[in-house]
């Protein structure tokens, strides 16, 4: 599993940013449109990046 992770980190990373940041934003409208069927107005920006 960990190395599944550690692939996971580099795909990532070898990413542009805007592409990155574009899929996290999919990933949160996706998300919070299931669990509460709309995406809220206001989402703090937080990013916390992992150590490899």
């Amino acid at each position: 599993m960990e190395d599944e992770d550690n692939l996971d980190v580099l795909f990532w990373l070898g990413k542009p940013v805007a592409e990155r940041l574009s899929e996290v934003l999919r990933l949160r409208k996706n998300y919070f449109t299931w669990v509460d069927g709309a995406f809220p107005k206001k989402i703090e920006k937080v990013i916390h990046q992992r150590k490899l």
